[in-house]
């Protein structure tokens, strides 16, 4: 069933990507504009947020309203924008296998001698219009104006959710990791990624298909551990995993000093001379291959990395028990647990 539905997703987003032609003439603006918004938007990705809106929707309605998975894509089209200005931040060179968006605008302007400006001021650009093409795509379903509406904040509180988030981590990163609580790093966690990710894409559908409030906020819960459990994967793979399988730099976070889960309990468990080591490699402006095996080995020998997936364990356990609990559809249901066990997977 997750099959099919990713099936139609990316479907749809090719079919409207490929049309913002005839609705907006953007090869006429700009072909420049045109080529990388079609290359980012289109590359492959999990398509996490949309199939959630399909699921939010259908576990609670019998019906699909027209137009509902072209306004599902909003929410995909949400996340490059953000994916497209997180780069720029992050100082990240690729992003899905390829180069971000300011590397390949980087690349147009290599020879451009007399551009006052580089890749990355383009890239704010990009991102901006393709914030505007999520909330085109979002306006596509046929539903009452009472509902949609409601979705439609939900599908904005995401998106000023997430960069109150990115604002509180990027000023985390001039704190000591001495300094930073758990607490503060599941704040960032809740608003950056768990949100958007999975609250809100669950919580929009279920609105469109008029379930009723004590539902809708089973499923806000739902995301906001689920979110925290895959936060807490992600920084694993930044630190453990090669580039090629995640698609981006494995040295982003700390490079960018954040504070994740593993760093607090690798700081938390270690000897003097291993705290004082982590202080100093999430205070260089270049951590290298050497840094990223060296915090590899104190994650390890800390039982960060033990801990780390304990917390794992311990979220989705409790995301699985708020979806048992829903009056959401059987097999809706069982999608959703099916689907936390596949995408946490270390």
């Amino acid at each position: 069933m997750f099959l099919k539905i990713k099936n139609k997703i990316e479907k749809e987003l090719k079919n409207y990507i490929r049309g913002i032609e005839k609705t907006y003439s953007l090869r006429k603006i700009s072909p420049l504009l045109s080529e990388h918004i079609k290359d980012f938007t289109l590359r492959s990705g999990k398509r996490i947020r949309p199939v959630l809106f399909i699921v939010g929707f259908r576990g609670f309605s019998d019906k699909i309203l027209p137009g509902l998975y072209k306004s599902a894509i909003s929410c995909e089209l949400m996340h490059d924008f953000m994916l497209i200005h997180d780069d720029v931040i992050d100082k990240s060179k690729t992003r899905r296998g390829k180069p971000s968006m300011h590397a390949m605008l980087n690349k147009y302007l290599s020879d451009k001698k007399r551009a006052k400006f580089s890749g990355e001021d383009l890239s704010i650009v990009v991102g901006d219009v393709v914030f505007a093409l999520s909330l085109h795509t979002f306006l596509s379903v046929k539903q009452n104006y009472k509902e949609k509406e409601k979705a439609l904040k939900i599908l904005l509180d995401a998106a000023m959710y997430t960069g109150s988030g990115e604002f509180i981590e990027l000023l985390s990163g001039v704190k000591r990791v001495g300094e930073i609580s758990k607490k503060d790093i599941y704040k960032i966690y809740d608003l950056k990624t768990a949100y958007y990710t999975f609250s809100a894409p669950l919580m929009m559908g279920a609105v469109l298909a008029k379930a009723e409030k004590k539902e809708i906020d089973k499923l806000f819960k739902y995301g906001i551990y689920l979110g925290r459990a895959f936060q807490i994967k992600d920084d694993l793979l930044d630190m453990f995993a090669e580039e090629k399988q995640i698609g981006k730099s494995t040295l982003t976070d700390l490079k960018e000093a954040k504070k994740t889960i593993p760093i607090w309990y690798a700081y938390r468990n270690s000897g003097n001379k291993e705290k004082i080591f982590i202080e100093k490699i999430l205070s260089k402006d270049n951590a290298g291959r050497n840094d990223l095996k060296k915090i590899r080995e104190i994650t390890v020998k800390s039982k960060a990395l033990d801990c780390s997936k304990t917390e794992i364990s311990f979220f989705l356990e409790k995301a699985k028990n708020i979806i048992s609990s829903s009056k959401m559809k059987t097999a809706y249901k069982n999608l959703l647990k099916g689907y936390c066990e596949q995408i946490l997977k270390m």
